[in-house]
């Protein structure tokens, strides 16, 4: 039953009827409290009705719950952003350091990694992150004859050569 229920749920998400997918998740949530998969749903549906404050406690026990794989990638992204656009910057970079701790290959994560770091002031880091993920993962010709020279510089940009 609860599997039918969730995939209504996903289903009503999908059909941008994210206050009812919202509703019904929370539902679900009381039904099965333990359950990791819905705990993350549920807070992924908090983020997307732009309610960040109520979705951190559910992507908090979705992990605590032992949520694994792609929708631990997930959760670990979206906690990690919703601290950012909360303010709580160090739990932001504490969750993104687990997360590319677990996740090393996650581009996306160190991106959203990158934004908090600027919130942190550590801007020179962040520009790091940012400038060693556009070389790895563009495809444009003129961004990749220049590869070697922006992984080069890209941990140097405070420094001046006379």
């Amino acid at each position: 039953m609860k599997e039918e229920k969730l995939i209504r749920a996903l289903e009503l998400r999908k059909d941008n009827k994210k206050k009812e997918s919202n509703q019904l998740l929370l539902k679900i949530v009381e039904e099965y409290p333990d359950n990791a998969l819905v705990n993350y749903q549920c807070a992924w549906s908090f983020d997307i009705l732009g309610e960040e404050s109520k979705a951190v406690p559910f992507y908090e026990r979705a992990i605590k719950l032992g949520l694994s794989g792609k929708n631990l990638e997930g959760a670990i992204l979206g906690l990690g952003s919703t601290y950012r656009t909360l303010g709580e910057y160090e739990k932001s970079k504490n969750s993104f350091l687990k997360g590319i701790e677990l996740f090393p290959n996650n581009r996306a994560i160190q991106v959203f990694y990158s934004m908090t770091l600027y919130n942190l002031n550590d801007h020179r880091k962040a520009m790091e992150i940012l400038l060693k993920c556009l070389i790895d993962t563009t495809t444009d010709s003129e961004i990749l004859n220049y590869k070697k020279a922006i992984n080069f510089y890209a941990d140097k940009l405070d420094e001046v050569w006379k």
